[in-house]
């Protein structure tokens, strides 16, 4: 042959003998891969349809009011603190919100319209989604590991756009469930919120009060100076005090107008039902299902097939040629694999073996 030349019994492994062989195999190799291609395309014909509906949204920003500066530490010197700014804002809290088993339990318990059936028709979508259990803790928690499956929440770290997906048998269906998690999502923030709020406007109600005694007490004591020191201007002394007082009153001053701007603001989160997400991105019944992708799933088919074809061809050449140039070693592997496969034929080969 052109391509194959051999060395001292050697096997040559140049690309020509490579060519050579894939050209010799065509056949088997295209024959294998068509049969992969071809099979994959069946399957996925059988494997259940899905859509994949999805909804972007934007969390609500904290409006917490920030303390001046310096008036943070000096809170902390009087014996409390005030609250800072909201790490439950961020987008990485509400995606993972949207992943947390209460949430998923809460949508498989909803109930939907049944697709397929008419618009009257409705049932809660563990039942629509057909997960069977004898035991109802199982059931639900095979229910919610669908979904968690089935589900996905994304952050974009440049805009801080939220997106949900949901993939379910109708493109109805998807884009109701995904509506539904919005919607849980936002009335457990909203909960969450105007519990904070409750909170945080009686804490600031009480160190308000507090602080409104302790700007009334340095009120006083600077009218007491006053009217005891009517001229304190030509008294280094007296000047030094009257100082010391003002600062005094305007320091209570400062935590007191802080504290009530604080406290009017929780009283108005604690009654404020506006939404706490901003959808950007409505979902909306997809047009075109999301899975099997059997475009995608042939071609992978097929390159597979023609990898499995190529190892097929080689590995077959070269017992071929094995067989060719180093028969006695051919020989004692096969007699190794008949001494496995049959006890008695390995006897007799061994009786007879030089």
């Amino acid at each position: 042959m052109l391509a194959r030349t051999y060395d001292g019994g050697g096997i040559d492994t140049g690309l020509l003998d490579y060519a050579w062989v894939l050209s010799r195999h065509r056949r088997t190799i295209l024959g294998i891969a068509a049969v992969a291609a071809v099979l994959t395309l069946v399957i996925s014909f059988l494997l259940p349809t899905r859509w994949t509906a999805e909804a972007g949204f934007i969390p609500e920003s904290s409006t917490s009011i920030q303390l001046p500066t310096g008036i943070n530490a000096l809170a902390g010197e009087l014996g409390f603190s005030l609250p800072g700014g909201d790490p439950t804002s961020s987008p990485d809290f509400y995606a993972a919100v949207t992943e947390s088993r209460s949430l998923l339990e809460q949508t498989l318990l909803t109930r939907f319209r049944v697709p397929g059936a008419a618009a009257s028709d409705s049932a809660a979508l563990i039942d629509i989604l057909d997960i069977q259990d004898d035991n109802p803790r199982k059931r639900m928690e095979e229910a919610v590991q669908w979904m968690t499956d089935h589900s996905s929440a994304k952050v974009d770290a440049k805009t801080g756009v939220i997106t949900l997906q949901a993939e379910l048998p109708d493109p109805d269906l998807s884009a109701s469930v995904v509506s539904r998690m919005v919607g849980l999502l936002n009335e457990f923030n909203q909960r969450t919120r105007n519990l904070r709020a409750r909170e945080r406007r009686r804490f600031t109600e009480g160190q308000t009060a507090d602080a409104q005694r302790d700007l009334t007490a340095a009120e006083d004591a600077m009218r007491a100076f006053l009217v005891r020191n009517r001229s304190f201007e030509n008294s280094p002394q007296l000047v030094f005090e009257n100082q010391r007082l003002d600062r005094q009153v305007q320091i209570r001053q400062d935590i007191y107008q802080t504290l009530r701007r604080e406290y009017e603001v929780a009283r108005i989160d604690e009654v404020n039902n506006t939404p706490v997400l901003t959808v950007v991105d409505a979902p909306i019944p997809p047009a075109k299902p999301s899975s099997p992708r059997r475009v995608r799933m042939t071609l992978v088919a097929l390159v597979l097939g023609l990898l499995a074809g190529a190892t097929y061809a080689f590995v077959r050449e070269y017992v071929s040629r094995s067989q060719e140039l180093q028969p006695a070693a051919y020989e004692r592997l096969a007699r190794s694999w008949t001494r496995r496969g049959a006890p008695g034929a390995a006897a007799k080969v061994g009786s007879s073996a030089p």
